[in-house]
Order: C-alpha cells, then structure tokens, then sequence
C-alpha cells in the first residue's frame, strides 16, 4: 500500500516543488513506485516531470471534482521515472466549485483510495496557502515533509505550519503527523544558516532529517529543461543529495 505524503510549507518559494519532484525522481532511482500530485494551479510540478500543463486531456481538477479517476487521469512521466497527476489553471476554479460540495476536504483521499495499491509512494506538491486544496492533500496523508530554507523568517512560518497540522489531525486525520523537516538551499559559509540549523536540530530533534540539500545551480536549472534535477544531472551534488534523502526517507518509513 502507498505511503502518502504532503510536501508543505506556508512560506512561499522554500522549493517545495523542486523537492516533490526530484524526491520523486530519487525513490524511482531506487526502484520503488512513485506517484507525484500537482496540487498547485501553477502546474510546476508538471511541467519540472516533463508533462505539458497546457495539453492534459484530464487532471487533478478532474479528479476533485468527481469526473475522471486518478488512473484515467495519471500520465507516465517517462524520462523522470513516475507516474503525475497534473494540474494547470483550471484548477484555480476548483477552489470555488468544491465549496459547495459533499466531503469537499475528503475527494482526493477517496479518489487515491483506488489505486494505493499502485504505489509505494504518493508525493503531493502543496501550494503555499491554507486552500481547500492544501486540506485534501493534508486529509489524504500520513505525514507532511517540510522544506525549509535555514532563514529567521523560515521559523516564522514553520510555527503557523506544525499548528494547521495540529488543527488537521485533530479534526480531520489522525493519522497526520510530521515526518520531518528537510533543510533545503543550505549554504554552510552562511553563519546564520548554521545557526538556524541548530535551532532545528535542537526543537525538533530526530524530526529535522540528517540529509541537507545544498544551494545549486543545476537543480534551479533543471526545471527550464522540463526535468528533476535527478534526471537532469545526476552527477551534481544536488542531485546526490535528494537521492541520498530518498534512501533515508524509505528508511524512515520502515521504523514508522
């Protein structure tokens, strides 16, 4: 059965797509099945596994709002390695059209129920609001990975997360939990960074993953080329370095 989990932060522009993606790349290096949800209007995270937004028969809209399955929606993204649920503009409209409906946070955790069995992985690219799009990616998950840059501000907006994830597995999921907080665009010459690492490290404890993803050009080009860092240059240290957090994170799923 798929472990299915958010990739979330409030703070816009932290690289939650580039970690959805190339974490998604990474997992199908190492052989396990993998599918990626574009829960963002922009469609980044379609575009960066090399699915054109502009030319989806079906999508993640489709899907929410009851017209099509995910495996009549799913495309194969065959040079990353996994499967995408995609999303473009029209799922702007969403937002508006669900709120008049039956189990309005509860649709994607239904429509996912059919094809668990498909995946060993579910990835969901959040968008950076507290959307009702963000709340069925948060109901159909068991954990939320946080990407976060090693920045004051960062902090700010981690404390408004860990509390919509309380209020979710209070009232909507239990089974929600933070799986960890992964340290991405680090700089180790940046003092600041360090020492807001630190401050992670001692919160949050074994939550802050060991792996850190450093600054690096390659992965900010990849995206232009329609491909995960991973795929796009394998040999970077960005790319090591989310295949490197693929493995922990199977591991992290085993002792869960």
């Amino acid at each position: 059965m798929a472990r299915i989990f958010c990739i979330a932060n409030q703070k816009g522009g932290v690289g939650k797509t580039t970690t959805t993606v190339n974490l998604a790349a990474g997992l199908s290096r190492i052989g396990q099945r993998v599918l990626v949800i574009d829960l963002d209007p922009q469609g980044n995270a379609t575009m960066g596994s090399g699915v054109d937004k502009r030319a989806l028969e079906l999508s993640v809209y489709d899907v929410l709002l009851e017209s099509a399955t995910v495996a009549e929606a799913r495309q194969r993204a065959e040079k990353s390695g996994y499967d995408v649920l995609g999303a473009n503009r029209e799922l702007a409209g969403a937002e508006v059209e669900l709120v008049k409906l039956e189990r309005r946070d509860k649709r994607l955790k239904a429509a996912l129920s059919t094809v668990a069995s498909d995946y060993d992985f579910v990835l969901i690219d959040c968008p950076p609001s507290l959307s009702l799009l963000t709340l069925n990616g948060l109901c159909s998950a068991h954990g939320v990975i946080v990407p976060m840059q090693c920045e004051y501000f960062a902090l700010e907006g981690l404390s408004d997360l860990v509390n919509t994830i309380k209020q979710v597995h209070a009232n909507l999921n239990p089974d929600l939990q933070i799986i960890g907080l992964l340290r991405v665009m680090y700089d180790p010459r940046i003092t600041l960074q360090q020492q807001v690492s630190e401050q992670l490290k001692a919160h949050f404890a074994d939550k802050v993953f060991n792996t850190v993803i450093p600054r690096n050009v390659r992965l900010a080009e990849a995206p232009s080329y329609g491909l995960p860092g991973v795929v796009f240059d394998p040999a970077s240290k960005g790319a090591q370095s989310f295949i490197e957090f693929a493995e922990e994170m199977v591991l992290r799923i085993k002792s869960l």
